[in-house]
């Protein structure tokens, strides 16, 4: 029987995930946390086959929970199950170490299928996301602005956009205000943006507001 750990705020899709698995001969939800907080704790308390993250829990950023788990637990798979659409998002955190990529509208079949994979070993994309992955590989250099960012400014970039001061984010990030002023204006001259409307723009524009 492989344990799988769900990771989401949302009641209904925790229990959505519930009865779809239930399903399922070998595999058992065993564990639910609603607050990315939480996560880390839960995962030193009990050994699980997989983890189910959801990027846009309350508490630490998803980008941020991920890479901590993939630290402290790196032989620990893990399926990103977001409502962000892949071609915006999942290249990131396929990078930080993600085993898989799928959208909440899935079909239920869709998800069993991305963790059978992923406990098989295998990564896990939809074909859509394949073909653009393979496109991307041979079309840097035409990649949107947002993706030029690393981590951090990427960070730095979503909560600007979300109407953050430079106070504000540097105490939510541990950093000092010249820092983060520092990353607001390395992302402005990657993206040839002017101010921060210009990014709260193109953030909503792009759906990369969380």
């Amino acid at each position: 029987m492989k344990k799988i750990l769900i990771a989401d705020d949302h009641v209904v899709v925790r229990r959505g995930i519930r009865e779809i698995l239930a399903e399922e001969d070998d595999l058992q939800v065993a564990g639910e946390v609603s607050h990315g907080d939480e996560l880390i704790k839960t995962l030193s308390e009990s050994v699980y086959d997989l983890l189910i993250l959801d990027i846009s829990m309350p508490g630490v950023s998803g980008l941020e929970n991920l890479k901590e788990v993939k630290r402290l637990f790196p032989a620990l798979p893990v399926l990103i199950l977001t409502m962000h659409p892949e071609d915006e998002f999942a290249v990131r955190f396929l990078k930080a170490g993600a085993s898989g990529y799928l959208v909440k509208d899935c079909a239920p079949e869709g998800l069993v299928t991305a963790i059978r994979d992923i406990l098989s070993g295998k990564k896990y994309v939809s074909p859509i996301l394949a073909q653009r992955l393979v496109v991307a590989i041979h079309q840097d250099d035409n990649l949107p602005p947002h993706q030029k960012l690393s981590d951090r400014e990427y960070q730095v970039f979503q909560l600007i956009s979300s109407g953050l001061g430079l106070s504000e984010i540097a105490k939510k990030l541990t950093l000092s205000v010249k820092t983060v002023s520092t990353y607001r204006a390395r992302i402005l001259e990657k993206m040839a943006m002017k101010s921060n409307a210009d990014l709260t723009r193109y953030a909503i524009h792009s759906h990369l507001v969380l």
